[in-house]
């Protein structure tokens, strides 16, 4: 599996005022895709646990093991975001991409 600092430089962030997009690597949306992949499998699973009346405690850790694997998720394509996207807003001279990275930050940590 490559390094995050390889990811990025594979990935450039393009936008515009009405049509903004992330360009991601091949390898990176693969990496993602696998991610979501495994997460979407944990989210059936813990809905089976349930099912089964499963002890809650067990089914607690399953959670938390999910909202480890999103945060992970989360992490990787905000560093890419940071990486690529805001440096390049703000050597553009768009000083708005910082409110609009705290507000996503501030979602982020909830």
């Amino acid at each position: 599996m490559e390094s995050h600092d390889e990811m990025k430089l594979e990935e450039t962030c393009c936008h515009t005022d009405s049509n903004r997009k992330s360009h991601h690597s091949e390898k990176t949306k693969s990496n993602l895709t696998s991610r979501l992949n495994r997460i979407e499998g944990q989210i059936r699973g813990i809905k089976g646990l349930i099912e089964k009346d499963t002890y809650c405690d067990d089914v607690l850790n399953q959670i938390a093991a999910v909202q480890s694997a999103l945060n992970s998720v989360g992490k990787i394509l905000l560093e890419h975001h940071m990486n690529s996207c805001v440096i390049e807003r703000i050597q553009e001279g768009d000083n708005e991409v910082i409110k609009e990275l705290m507000v996503t930050m501030n979602k982020l940590i909830k």
